[in-house]
Formats: C-alpha cells, sequence, structure tokens
C-alpha cells in the first residue's frame, strides 16, 4: 500500500470516528439532560440521589472522554488539512505506518513517545 493511498483511508477512518464519536456524545449529552434528579426533592430517598449522582459522575466522565478523543480526531483530520498529517510533532519526521495505523490521531513517532513515556515515569 502506497503512503497516499494509506493516508486516503486513513483519512476516511477519522472521518468516520469523528462522526460516530459526535453522535456519541449528543447522545450523552441528552441523556444527561434529560436526567430526572431528585435532588432537593422532600420525597427523594438518600440512596436514589446518590445512585443518581454517581450515575451522573459516570456519565460526565464518559463526555469528558469522548470530547478528548473528538478533540485528537478534529486535529489530525487538520493536519491532512495542512498537509501535515503524518509527521511527528516533536522532531519533524514521519511517523511509522504501522501506528498511525493502529492510532490514525497519533502525533508523536514511536521514538519520541517512547521518550516521553520514559520522562513521565522519571518524576
Amino acid at each position: 500500500m502506497t503512503t497516499q493511498s494509506l493516508y486516503e483511508t486513513l483519512q476516511a477512518r477519522l472521518k468516520e470516528e469523528r462522526q460516530r464519536l459526535m453522535e456519541q456524545l449528543e447522545q450523552v449529552r441528552a441523556r444527561r439532560e434529560s436526567g430526572n434528579r431528585l435532588e432537593g426533592s422532600p420525597f427523594g430517598k438518600r440512596e436514589e440521589e446518590a445512585s443518581e449522582t454517581t450515575e451522573l459522575e459516570s456519565l460526565i466522565a464518559f463526555e469528558d472522554s469522548i470530547s478528548e478523543q473528538l478533540v485528537g480526531v478534529e486535529r489530525a483530520l487538520e493536519k491532512f488539512d495542512k498537509g501535515t498529517y503524518g509527521l511527528c510533532e516533536k522532531c519533524g519526521r514521519p511517523i511509522e505506518a504501522a501506528r498511525l495505523e493502529a492510532l490514525p490521531d497519533a502525533t508523536l513517532c514511536l521514538s519520541c513517545k517512547t521518550a516521553q513515556a520514559k520522562d513521565a515515569r522519571a518524576r
């Protein structure tokens, strides 16, 4: 597979992923906003309120996770527009094809990512 055809395939995957994440984010937000909370209700039981709070916290965490993934996908798609897709943000060398196939929104080559992980562990 040529680099050009690989990039075309990855760009299509990223666009599909963006659409999937946007739909998932919309569903989570709708679910969170439509939740029937009993906060302040004199009829609500503490256990129910605790359960609802836990569910709300889980939904918010899930929403944050989806949003972070969406940011990464959008960033990768912007790189296609700028002509910088597939280049390491740290060293500027091409990111390995196998790494891009596994993580189409990767921003670092394997060498720079490994160095980053080592630095993080050393702290």
